[in-house]
């Protein structure tokens, strides 16, 4: 198990880089999971008896890696989930895809539903049972070899949304065979949470964070991330 990896910290949140394939949260494999390791850490680094209370504020899916936002306080945590709610908390990501958009930035709507049984979610129409809207933002930023490095900005939190949408206009995801089968390359999941900015929930100050893909890992290896230049603005 990797190091924790802390950004920053104060008496109400913390922020951490999470590797990829550790999950946010405990899951039925029972592996070592973020938030355990961060309620460990405040336990060893600060003599806290008894339990010791994190607040799970968002998720990152298992493969995916990059930065995330934990609250130390009941208090921090329901700011901060508010914020999700308000749209005042953002995330972006880098993404690889295997396949090029036809246009090179644009916004995918879709309806999407999970099977809870197989964990899988699918595309499927607004009438449906359970149906949920999802909505994203991306641009093609370069292109390496056949690869896309894209940069995405989520307007809606769904579980696994950026691998189904992208699939579903026959761009996977670099990595995911499993939205995208043979076309995806087999290959460590390419999808990086590198940005995160939300108001801090006792100070009110701007925070933002930053933090490149690994640079020795492929695909990243193919792409200058830190010189690719966005074009989505963040709307503060």
């Amino acid at each position: 198990m990797e190091e924790l990896n802390i950004l920053h910290e104060d008496n109400h949140i913390i922020v951490v880089l999470k590797p990829q394939n550790v999950p946010s949260c405990e899951d039925d494999s029972k592996d070592k999971d973020l938030l355990t390791m961060i309620k460990e850490y405040i336990k060893t680094a600060y003599d806290k008896p008894g339990n010791v209370y994190v607040g799970l504020v968002h998720r990152l899916d298992r493969p995916t890696g990059g930065v995330m936002v934990f609250a130390k306080s009941s208090k921090a945590a329901a700011r901060l989930s508010e914020q999700m709610k308000n749209g005042d908390f953002e995330k972006r990501y880098y993404t690889v895809l295997t396949g090029k958009p036809k246009e090179d930035k644009g916004v995918l709507t879709h309806y999407m539903k999970k099977n809870s049984i197989n964990n899988m979610v699918y595309i499927c129409s607004a009438g449906e049972a359970n149906a949920k809207f999802a909505e994203l933002e991306y641009n093609v930023l370069d292109e390496k070899d056949g690869l896309y490095l894209t940069e995405v900005r989520l307007h809606t939190g769904r579980s696994h949304q950026i691998r189904v949408q992208m699939n579903a206009i026959g761009c996977p995801v670099y990595g995911d065979m499993r939205y995208g089968g043979p076309a995806a390359k087999k290959g460590n999941l390419a999808l990086w949470a590198y940005y995160l900015a939300f108001t801090h929930p006792v100070t009110k100050e701007r925070m933002v964070f930053r933090v490149q893909p690994p640079t020795d890992v492929t695909p990243w290896n193919k792409f200058d991330t830190e010189k690719s230049v966005t074009i989505l603005k963040p709307e503060y």
